[in-house]
């Protein structure tokens, strides 16, 4: 059975909502340790489970709308069972926290469960978003709805570099820093993940992430560069591996074909890593840069 929901502005951004959706599913609990530590102590990560983003219609215009990610845990020390709803923004709506409420009332008709509702603003302008919805009488206050909010452009990207966490280094590139700071930003990424240890596919993705939405010019890649080349040697040859913009450009300046080779097998292996992961095929490409036939190829081979 569908319900109505309230309609929403038509643009849609399914390659950055694809991408938040695909993170925040892999990293569910250390985007709360890193963002709500408040949340992350109280529910038993154990238990976390993601349930089906439902589809609902609006009645009005005929259009069709996804909650984005709806997550399934329990409480420390209790059997209750709680929905955590997660909405990544990319764009400023005068009514979301309406649609919030929209959202949570849809989902608690149909699960019947604590829902703790967590919005996640990713856009880059200055704009003072409200955390709550309500309606009122001078006699007598209806309803009061709130919702938890994490506003990205507002937070201190130096804060996050010793969280050792892969979220909060994926969305250091959609925090508040300065245009002069990109290259610094993106020197101190890559030594995050240089210090996590994640697996290959991981790996990819964090930085696949995180080169979407900050991205270098030459000039800026060349004093990158030149930044990392006074690091110690054994840390600039593994910050060196980890560019993918920096793979492709080692590429067309020539490297020898056996060097080629290798990291084109490296890339096929990571394919198949995230295959196994079941990440969509268009998200891969868009991480890996291999186009989609290539992709479903290598899944066909599996």
């Amino acid at each position: 059975m569908e319900t109505t929901v309230v309609r929403e502005k038509p643009t849609v951004y399914p390659r950055h909502d694809q991408l938040f959706k695909q993170l925040l599913h892999t990293f569910f609990a250390e985007f709360l340790e890193v963002f709500f530590p408040e949340v992350h102590k109280e529910i038993d990560v154990n238990e976390i489970r993601p349930v089906s983003e439902e589809m609902y219609t609006d009645l009005f215009e005929g259009e069709r709308r996804q909650v984005d990610v709806v997550i399934e845990t329990t409480l420390k020390g209790d059997d209750t069972v709680i929905i955590i709803h997660v909405e990544p923004q990319s764009y400023v709506e005068a009514n979301f926290h309406e649609r919030m409420y929209h959202y949570f009332n849809l989902l608690y008709w149909k699960y019947r469960k604590p829902i703790l509702p967590i919005a996640v603003f990713s856009y880059g302008k200055n704009y003072e978003e409200q955390d709550h919805f309500s309606i009122s009488f001078p006699f007598f206050r209806v309803l009061s709805f709130q919702f938890l909010m994490l506003e990205l452009r507002k937070k201190n990207w130096r804060e996050y570099l010793e969280t050792n966490n892969p979220v909060a280094a994926a969305l250091l590139s959609k925090m508040g820093y300065a245009e002069k700071e990109k290259v610094q930003v993106k020197k101190e990424f890559l030594r995050m993940i240089m210090n996590m240890k994640l697996d290959a596919a991981k790996s990819a993705f964090i930085i696949g992430f995180f080169e979407r939405y900050l991205t270098l010019n030459k000039r800026e890649e060349e004093e990158l560069m030149t930044e990392i080349e006074q690091l110690p040697n054994e840390e600039t040859e593994h910050l060196m591996q980890l560019s993918n913009s920096w793979i492709e450009k080692g590429m067309e300046k020539g490297m020898e074909k056996g060097m080629e080779k290798g990291r084109e097998e490296e890339k096929k292996n990571i394919v198949v890593e995230m295959l196994k992961q079941g990440l969509a095929i268009d998200l891969i490409s868009e991480v890996t840069k291999l186009d989609r036939e290539a992709i479903e190829d290598i899944k066909r081979a599996l």
